[in-house]
């Protein structure tokens, strides 16, 4: 399991630490007190490690440094670079006075000496297992090569950390251009108002919210509508195939529009209005006091 690494003659940690508040990371509300936490080894109990191998990591476990209670650290080991991949090994260390269990998903981010970041991947840490109360486990992580940022990496100095949810920031209006000078002020900041109190999409989710349809004298039919994007990245669209149906639930219109990389910004709403010409509107007199617009189901 860990032998991933040739051990040396002179056995001293690679890298450095890192540690966080157990309320941070895993939501472990603890009393804390000034005391200090010396962190005994541990390894997973269906592990086979050598003799050599169990020597080794004793003699870097006694070496570490005191934790504060209630922490969870990342204590860099080994690191070596092969064919793209990073392979590195930590002791992963818990001084709470309780086992705790990690989650599926971890972001865990490999820094360099002056902060850079190196390579950033998301772990299955319940492999881990339980690890007890006061306790250091070594651990071996490999960071893909897709996940690997630098070309150069420093074998000293380096260190293992998790990357700690940021807040959500709110989620917030994203105006074209086109409308950012055409709009009056009171207008756009209906539109701040409106995005800012209906409930945001989830976490990664796209949908959208009709706001305003007008089917005019010509025949065509106008609908204005909030395209939501609940994601972490922008979102740019090429073309979308909308339906919409009125208040009585029938097809009123069902159309294509091509898009000219129309791009919705992380974690916003941006409003945009659909024309439908008239051989594309299915009825006559739709029931406008409500209604829905919608991509079809593939």
């Amino acid at each position: 399991m860990f032998g991933l690494f040739n051990r040396k003659d002179k056995m001293e940690k690679q890298g450095t630490d890192s540690s966080v508040d157990s309320k941070e990371l895993l939501g472990e509300e603890e009393a804390s007190s000034d005391r200090e936490v010396k962190t005994a080894l541990s390894f997973p109990p269906e592990a086979e490690i050598g003799q050599e191998e169990r020597y080794y990591f004793q003699f870097l476990n006694n070496e570490l440094p005191l934790l504060k209670e209630n922490q969870i650290s990342l204590s860099g080991i080994e690191l070596k670079k092969e064919d793209g991949k990073l392979y590195v090994t930590a002791f992963v260390r818990n001084s709470l006075a309780k086992g705790i269990q990690f989650e599926k998903d971890m972001p865990l981010m490999l820094i360099g000496p002056n902060g850079e970041t190196l390579a950033r991947q998301h772990f299955d840490l319940s492999q881990l297992g339980e690890l007890p109360a006061e306790s250091s486990r070594p651990w071996p992580f490999i960071f893909e090569e897709s996940n690997v940022f630098a070309e150069e990496i420093p074998q000293t100095d380096w260190k293992l950390a998790f990357e700690l949810k940021k807040e959500q920031l709110p989620h917030s209006l994203d105006l074209a251009e086109s409308w950012e000078k055409s709009l009056a002020d009171a207008d756009k900041e209906k539109l701040a108002q409106l995005v800012q109190n209906i409930t945001p999409p989830k976490a990664g989710e796209v949908n959208f919210m009709g706001i305003q349809a007008h089917h005019a004298d010509d025949g065509t039919l106008h609908i204005t509508m909030l395209i939501r994007n609940g994601g972490k990245k922008n979102l740019t669209l090429q073309q979308l195939p909308l339906i919409v149906e009125d208040a009585a639930g029938d097809l009123i219109a069902k159309g294509g529009f091509a898009l000219d990389n129309f791009e919705v910004k992380a974690n916003t709403s941006k409003p945009w209005t659909f024309i439908f010409p008239k051989e594309l509107v299915l009825k006559e007199k739709p029931d406008l006091s409500k209604w829905k617009a919608f991509p079809p189901q593939k």
